[in-house]
């Protein structure tokens, strides 16, 4: 292993390849810079997002009426906990709209509603927070059958060199068969690090998604015990 990267042996190997070997070693570097972008991007954006959720939620345990979470909501304009509590309050306040006897409430199936129109606001966020993961499983798969591929194609060339030269001397067909191997090995560079980062954002999506839960239940906790309070005040 040593000996592959050390002086100009790697060098050589990537020199004496041919068009279809550099072109799978062009599409396989271009797959893990942008497997590796996405990752940061993601890691760094989420560590944001998660630590704003969990400020909403504790600012959300302090809350006495809407006015406070409309407040909150404000307070995180442009982020995810402040797009997720606008969207519920919108959902709220257009079931409000009917009036009953004067008094503005929401029966039963109303509440069913809302708690709908809430789960789908959580869908909805869980969606797009998502985006661009497919290209993480995708490229662990893809650049492993491209890796396959190279090697394929460079064992081909090695055969036909050696039908050429009618010569199957180790010393005329190792150089070759290294060269298919490498497109194995730089396949597997970018498929074994794109499923770890899969899962590791899999993992930290999962993280806010039960925030974004926990909010939304806080958000649900509080409408009713402000409705059950009015309606005992009646």
């Amino acid at each position: 292993m040593g000996s592959l990267f050390s002086g100009n042996s790697l060098w050589q190997l990537f020199s004496q390849a041919d068009l279809m070997t550099w072109i799978v070693l062009s599409i396989l570097l271009c797959m893990s810079v942008v497997c590796w972008t996405i990752f940061l991007y993601k890691i760094i954006i989420w560590r944001a997002r998660c630590s704003q959720l969990k400020e909403a939620v504790a600012k959300l345990k302090g809350a006495k009426n809407l006015e406070d979470v409309l407040h909150t909501a404000s307070k995180f304009t442009n982020t995810l906990a402040g797009y997720f509590l606008s969207k519920s309050l919108s959902a709220l306040k257009s079931l409000l709209m009917t009036e009953r006897g004067g008094k503005t409430e929401l029966d039963d199936r109303e509440w069913e509603i809302l708690l709908h129109s809430l789960n789908q606001i959580l869908d909805a966020v869980i969606e797009r927070e998502q985006s661009y993961l497919p290209v993480l499983s995708v490229s662990s798969q893809v650049a492993t059958l491209l890796g396959l591929f190279g090697t394929i194609w460079g064992l081909m060339q090695s055969f036909l060199d050696i039908s050429t030269q009618h010569a199957a001397d180790i010393t005329i067909i190792a150089p070759g068969i290294a060269e298919a191997l490498i497109t194995t090995l730089a396949g597997l560079m970018v498929a074994i690090p794109a499923v770890v980062m899969y899962h590791i954002l899999h993992s930290r999506l999962g993280a806010i998604e039960r925030q974004c839960v926990v909010l939304s239940d806080r958000f649900v906790s509080l409408s009713e015990k402000l409705f059950n309070a009015y309606q005992e005040q009646e």
